[in-house]
């Protein structure tokens, strides 16, 4: 990856609530979202915003879905930049109903899609990037999904992969399948996962894209922007699945080349996966904070307030395609005052 000088800061924007308009606050949301004595932080989690609807993915928002979206969070949240809420954090100086915005992994929609949404409303987020699929790389379920997607016929045979055989006749069964595979690679070692799903899409002539993820030039982009971005990573292993000494070198070297890339220190990570106890463990906590970070996110449900531990902040996503049912499940989430830990 090519090296890119840093942002001047008089370019990133200030986030301002008031200078674009929003849906008007529901009272009835405003008053459940509020409950809690003590603020305590939302954080959401996205992977992509999709040009149009993708029977393979059908958990992603298209960008029609994501801006509505968006519209209804910043009119019953004080939305705040991850690194501003982990401050606020220590030294218990939240606001009420402050929530957080963030993507995993460094898909290139969330500079094509995203960005403009985020912007145009005057909302923070924060990106979680995996450096190794920039410029051309495709993450491993990336060549899963786009393997199954193009794959012939009504079987899909991996069996010389042992990866099994798999019916693909309707859209349903194709996602039964990626499910299938994709449990059985998830936990191998990175060169060992990477060379099997490869060997997968080139005996069945697949192809995919090679254009999936961000380049660098859009990383710097998000940067100027005013976003923020966090390490996750090289190649976005289970951290769990292998040596420590491997994961210590996933973890600095993913921020070293987006430090590189930025020109600007990278104080925030996100646990690949994500799942306290299985994907990371304690022993990742004390790592990530011995390697100097800041703060660091989970994928564990629930909120937390000054009490929490920073280095694992959990993150909630409702999939509701309603506003009224996802501000319900956001407020029941609200509720949770124990959330999982490693």
């Amino acid at each position: 990856m090519n090296e890119i000088s840093g942002p001047s800061p008089r370019t990133a924007p200030q986030w301002d609530r008031e200078t674009v308009p929003h849906v008007q606050a529901n009272p009835l949301m405003r008053a459940l979202l509020g409950h809690p004595r003590r603020p305590r932080l939302s954080v959401l989690i996205y992977h992509r915003v999709m040009e149009r609807r993708d029977p393979l993915r059908p958990t992603e928002p298209t960008a029609s879905e994501f801006e509505a979206r968006m519209k209804w969070v910043k009119a019953h949240f004080n939305v705040l930049p991850l690194g501003d809420a982990v401050a606020g954090l220590n030294s218990d100086r939240l606001p009420d109903r402050p929530l957080s915005i963030t993507f995993d992994d460094g898909y290139a929609d969330n500079h094509d899609m995203a960005m403009p949404i985020l912007r145009n409303l005057g909302l923070p987020a924060t990106f979680f990037v995996s450096t190794g699929y920039l410029d051309g790389g495709r993450m491993f379920n990336d060549t899963v999904i786009e393997t199954v997607r193009r794959a012939k016929g009504d079987v899909l045979d991996a069996s010389a992969q042992d990866l099994g055989v798999h019916p693909i006749s309707t859209d349903a069964e194709r996602c039964i399948a990626i499910g299938a595979i994709l449990g059985q690679v998830m936990n191998m070692q990175p060169t060992e996962r990477h060379d099997r799903v490869e060997a997968l899409a080139a005996a069945l002539e697949a192809d995919p894209p090679t254009d999936m993820m961000m380049t660098s030039t859009q990383v710097v982009a998000l940067h100027r922007a005013g976003m923020e971005i966090g390490g996750h990573t090289v190649n976005h292993p289970v951290l769990a699945a292998i040596p420590i000494d491997d994961a210590s070198r996933e973890i600095s070297e993913g921020r070293r080349q987006l430090e590189r890339i930025t020109g600007s220190a990278v104080r925030l990570f996100a646990y690949p996966r994500g799942r306290p106890k299985r994907d990371y463990t304690a022993t990742h906590v004390r790592l990530v904070r011995e390697l100097g970070f800041e703060a660091a996110v989970s994928t564990a449900w629930g909120v937390c307030g000054p009490e929490a531990d920073p280095f694992q902040i959990p993150r909630f996503t409702p999939w509701d395609p309603s506003s009224w049912k996802f501000g319900l499940r956001l407020a029941m989430n609200l509720q949770r005052c124990k959330y999982e830990t490693a």
